[in-house]
């Protein structure tokens, strides 16, 4: 028996998951085989999770950000300033990461969570390229355009035991966990009564309002979470760069992340952002080795997906493994309706 989406939904962990993980875990193996770099391992699991808290805003909530970009970076810089100005402990800089760009989020989520629509949305870009520009030009913090250099990959001290993560096979395992706890976290917050307060105001917020809902509150309370996550895997991106730069913070980079995820169907999947993000990446370093324009690849498959196909790859996946399930079920039925009424005899 297939376990339908509600049933799945219940679960803190999923067949899904456990599938991913297992898969994930045996990457640092095979990778250099294939011919792709073990280095790619680490940035896919990074841009998953930057994508899967983005999603929170764009797939779960409904809500328009085409500046996201700016969280990542100021996670990554979060990283780096802590780690050179406060204290050199890998726990203490990934909360500050997590932690300032929330509060980044929270200042803008202040002045847009009562728009919506294309309003939303220019207003998420404009203050996206506000943060940009204060990247750039506050050379003496953040080093400019050339960017914030000599970030360290910092142990993780247990206490008991002390991890090196100078290595990228012991860095990709170490955030291979940091990301497997995440989605189980990401995951139960989609599927709770608060998720499904956000999903409610997704479909209409006139609706949610009329039910006692504060929609003000939650759209700030989901783009603030959305913002830290985001900050939170940009700190880990400082750490796999060894150096924190203003070009993540970008428009086109912000653009990224939403091509990942409505190509990979982050609309209507939970799923759909991870399956963009390995789509893109893998497209940049396969068809990028071939030639330089491997974007104009990508771009016309974004243009396809929106045209033919809406619900992105993991849509059309889930669309597809349905039917057969109804197709499936559908001919069992008949069987049996053929065996008690069709036989026409009985022995």
């Amino acid at each position: 028996m297939i376990p339908t989406q509600q049933s799945d939904s219940a679960r803190l962990i999923t067949p899904t998951m456990l599938v991913l993980f297992l898969v994930l875990a045996t990457v640092p193996l095979w990778i250099a085989r294939v011919g792709l770099y073990p280095y790619l391992g680490i940035e896919i699991l990074i841009w998953s999770l930057y994508a899967l808290a983005f999603n929170l805003v764009l797939g779960t909530a409904g809500l328009p950000s085409f500046g996201h970009g700016a969280y990542f970076g100021i996670g990554a810089y979060a990283f780096g300033l802590c780690q050179f100005n406060v204290v050199a402990n890998l726990w203490i800089c990934l909360a500050a990461a997590f932690a300032i760009a929330g509060l980044a989020g929270a200042l803008v989520a202040l002045f847009i969570s009562h728009r919506r629509g294309i309003y939303y949305a220019f207003m998420t870009i404009a203050f996206g390229q506000i943060f940009w520009t204060l990247a750039i030009k506050s050379h003496k913090i953040t080093g400019g355009e050339d960017g914030l250099l000599k970030i360290a990959r910092l142990p993780a001290d247990l206490g008991f035991a002390s991890f090196d993560l100078a290595g990228n096979v012991a860095f990709y395992y170490f955030v291979l966990i940091v990301f497997g706890l995440a989605v189980i976290a990401l995951w139960r917050l989609v599927h709770s009564p608060y998720g499904r307060v956000i999903a409610a105001i997704k479909q209409s917020e006139t609706r949610a309002a009329h039910l006692g809902y504060n929609v003000w509150l939650y759209k700030a309370s989901i783009f603030t979470l959305s913002a830290a996550v985001s900050g939170f895997a940009g700190g880990l991106f400082a750490m796999a760069q060894l150096a924190a730069f203003p070009d993540v913070m970008s428009l086109h980079q912000s653009g990224y992340v939403v091509m990942m995820t409505l190509v990979g169907g982050g609309l209507v999947s939970f799923w759909g952002p991870v399956v963009g993000v390995f789509l893109f990446l893998i497209a940049r370093d396969v068809i990028g080795a071939l030639t330089n324009a491997w974007m104009l690849y990508f771009g016309l498959l974004f243009i396809a997906v929106v045209l033919f196909r809406p619900e992105g790859v993991a849509g059309a996946i889930t669309a597809a493994w349905q039917n057969r399930s109804l197709h499936s079920m559908r001919q069992q039925g008949g069987s049996a309706l053929r065996l008690l009424f069709g036989g026409g005899r009985w022995r």
